[in-house]
């Protein structure tokens, strides 16, 4: 401010003493025009993109100075002297009175980009932010090359949401910075690869994920096990199926086996006298209980449900003890 004062002061004396007492005659004097001269505040500026100078320049006659650039394309200046730079490059700016002119040499720098961080790596919903610095402090611009496996917002923070690769751009006056972020393949694993159940029965599998996300639960063939949201399968009928635990694309499997239950009895033979009567247990793996039956009630009948014994005349007959197609029996001899 100190220095633009001095030359004006400096403007003001040389218009004085070069100036003839006619100054203020309207008719043009050749004398007067030769003595004119442009005295221009600057002669070299360095700016920055978006940047604004008001360049002061003075003619010794006190005319208006017209002031021109050479490409308004990078720096562009106003009837007032006010330069404002647009793009890279160079340019002089002239201020011009009749014969007279003076230049200003003008560099336009480019904005730089710098970003905190060049690559990274997430997991599939995880979230990260990066920021920029620019050489003329300005707010850059977003934008992510696929914007379906990380997106980042207005403020650079970065979410990840399918594994692959793609680039964020930070981009300022036509200057650009990336940075390279990879969305990693999450790892499942099961706690069982194979699993043997009887119908009815339950096991819970539990899915493990390296990035932690929730997993989706799906089986193959409801109509043999099905299986819940939280990883509970449920034995429904025999044969086998697949469970399938999936996460972001990646996916782990279990092998369901649903099985008749074995049915181990207390006794393989017994010997009754007629009238007597004797229970004899059933284990059932499925820990369901069995239905009981006799093959031949005229010799021994049994309860369909307590598996009570009772020998009705002399001979030979089965009882057996029934669950879910699976069957076991036991010799009862009547003396």
């Amino acid at each position: 401010m100190k220095k633009n004062l001095i030359i004006i002061i400096l403007l003001s004396v040389c218009l004085c003493l070069c100036a003839p007492a006619s100054l203020t005659s309207a008719k043009s004097d050749p004398l007067k025009d030769l003595l004119c001269a442009v005295v221009i505040g600057r002669s070299e500026l360095v700016l920055d993109i978006g940047d604004t100078y008001n360049l002061l320049a003075i003619a010794t006659d006190g005319g208006k100075v017209s002031y021109k650039s050479s490409d308004s394309k990078i720096a562009s200046v106003s009837a007032y002297g006010v330069i404002q730079a647009k793009k890279k490059g160079s340019v002089t700016i002239t201020a011009t009175r009749k014969k007279a002119k003076a230049t200003c040499h003008v560099t336009v720098r480019e904005t730089t980009v710098k970003l905190s961080k060049k690559s990274i790596t997430l997991d599939c919903g995880e979230m990260t932010g990066i920021t920029a610095t620019t050489s003329n402090g300005k707010t850059v611009k977003w934008k992510s090359s696929k914007p379906s496996i990380a997106k980042v917002s207005e403020k650079g923070l970065i979410t990840a949401l399918k594994p692959g690769s793609c680039s964020i751009t930070a981009s300022v006056d036509g200057t650009t910075a990336t940075c390279s972020v990879i969305v990693a393949e999450p790892q499942v694993t099961l706690s069982a690869q194979e699993v043997t159940l009887t119908r009815g029965r339950s096991f819970k599998l539990t899915a493990t994920v390296s990035s932690k996300r929730p997993v989706t639960f799906k089986t193959k063939k409801k109509s043999v096990a099905t299986v819940s949201p939280d990883g509970t399968v449920t034995a429904v009928a025999h044969g086998s199926t697949v469970i399938t635990a999936s996460v972001d694309g990646v996916s782990a499997s279990c092998n369901v086996t649903v099985e008749p239950p074995v049915i181990t009895l207390s006794a393989d033979e017994i010997t009754l006298t007629k009238g007597e009567s004797k229970t004899i247990n059933a284990y059932v793996s499925s820990g369901q209980a069995p239905t009981w039956s006799s093959s031949n009630t005229s010799v021994v009948r049994v309860d369909k449900k307590s598996g009570r014994i009772t020998a009705v005349s002399k001979g030979k007959a089965f009882i057996y003890a029934s669950e879910d197609g699976a069957k076991a029996r036991c010799r009862v001899i009547v003396g």
